[in-house]
């Protein structure tokens, strides 16, 4: 797991490997159907979460626009995008 923070210390990027993942499907997400009516939106919670920095479990939420998503995690007011390796 790799963090990277801004100049204030700040946490911006939180680089994942396989052993701080858990699957954790929603009903939605079990029942086989989209969180919203059209698939996007800013955001849109996945099946996975994430061990963070202070070693909570997180929910990884994805912004959905056109064919592109960003994945990220709440920090209290703060967004942390969250990149997948091996996983």
């Amino acid at each position: 797991m790799n963090f990277e923070t801004d100049k204030n210390g700040q946490l911006v990027r939180l680089t994942i490997g396989a052993p701080a993942v858990w699957r954790n499907p929603l009903p939605h997400h079990k029942a086989g159907l989209s969180y919203t009516a059209t698939g996007y939106g800013s955001k849109i919670p996945t099946p996975y979460m994430v061990r963070t920095i202070d070693q909570k479990w997180r929910r990884v939420y994805c912004a959905i626009f056109s064919n592109v998503g960003t994945c990220y995690v709440h920090h209290g007011k703060n967004k942390t995008i969250v990149n997948f390796e091996g996983v």
